[in-house]
């Protein structure tokens, strides 16, 4: 038995913002699922900022991707056929063995889905990593208490828009910095107290300075850069900042010096913890519990860019790093 399956693969490694000659099509077939294994038909994709690291080869905390390989990550799809007693034909899964249209996947990495609960789609969103993500670093990195004031970079994003809901679930102030009005309307919509466009404002510390007037208790950092440099600027005493990722950074080829006031970190004894999500699951049933509450009675709502076809999962890709999703960036493929 033969199955025909698409998948994109790493080419060649990018120097500075990837572009499409980085990536490659390729036609493969399939052979049928071996015990223990799933077929499974993807129907939506993640595309994420993280991937550009993994795009460099060097140790980090998840391995390179590999040239002439298919890339990975979050997706959703359909089981096709099944070699495993605990899954059948028709039943919904993520996995992470996404950038293909059809793959075999062990059963023990997939994990069932609820669409009873939620769109298949939103698994890869509010309920999926980026969800996952913005409760823990509030929640557990922050320790984030009802009256303080949160700021929130790239609020637009799949993560920030998380983050300026449960934030305000929570009780705080959120002040929030977004790169267009459009991003700027729809992150007020979701309860943002103040809204900086970054690209618009003629001094990003000022501006922040003038949304959070008493200071900020607490920095979600997303992007880095002018953002920790603002950040550190208009925190208050024992402020804490969730570093949850630096996007500014991330097409650099060569290291950029940090920001000039990090002392600010010793005078105002800041505390600073970067995290991944892959280091707190063991609390994704509290998660997965309090955000289809949230979901179902519409205390959060998300949104997605989609973008159709597996050979556009790359420019969807690319299109991150210029600030083209609102909210989470998803590639649909059926």
């Amino acid at each position: 038995m033969s199955i025909a399956a698409r998948e994109i693969h790493l080419k060649s490694r990018p120097a500075g913002l990837p572009a499409t000659d980085n990536f490659q099509l390729v036609e493969r077939s399939l052979p049928a699922p071996a015990a223990g294994q799933l077929l499974v038909k993807t129907l939506f994709m993640s595309v994420d900022p993280y991937m550009r690291g993994r795009m460099i080869d060097r140790p980090s905390y998840i391995a390179p991707f590999e040239i002439g390989q298919p890339l990975e990550g979050s997706a959703v799809g359909i089981v096709e056929l099944s070699a495993h007693p605990d899954f059948k034909a028709g039943d919904l899964v993520s996995h992470f063995s996404g950038w293909r249209d059809r793959v075999l996947v062990d059963a023990a990495t997939a994990t069932r889905i609820d669409t009873a609960k939620a769109p298949a789609e939103a698994w890869l969103g509010p309920l999926g990593i980026p969800g996952h993500t913005a409760y823990v670093g509030l929640t557990r990195i922050a320790g984030l208490k009802a009256g303080e004031t949160v700021f929130v970079s790239a609020a637009a994003g799949a993560v920030g828009s998380m983050v300026v809901q449960i934030a305000r679930l929570n009780g705080a102030r959120v002040v929030a910095s977004v790169g267009s009005e459009e991003k700027a309307r729809w992150v007020k919509e979701l309860g943002a107290d103040a809204v900086i466009n970054y690209r618009t404002a003629p001094d990003l510390t000022e501006a922040l300075r003038q949304a959070a007037p008493e200071g900020i208790d607490v920095y979600f950092d997303n992007v880095g850069g002018d953002h920790l440099r603002a950040a550190l600027e208009v925190a208050k005493p024992r402020a804490r900042f969730a570093i949850c990722g630096m996007i500014s950074g991330y097409n650099d080829e060569k290291p950029v010096p940090g920001p000039d006031n990090l002392a600010a970190i010793v005078t105002k004894s800041i505390s600073m913890r970067g995290f991944l999500v892959l280091d707190h699951f063991d609390i994704l049933p509290e998660f997965i519990a309090d955000m289809t509450g949230w979901l179902a009675d519409g205390r959060v709502t998300s949104r997605d860019t989609i973008v159709s076809g597996l050979e556009n999962a790359p420019q969807a890709f690319i299109g991150l790093f210029s600030g083209e999703n609102l909210g989470k960036m998803l590639v649909k493929l059926a």
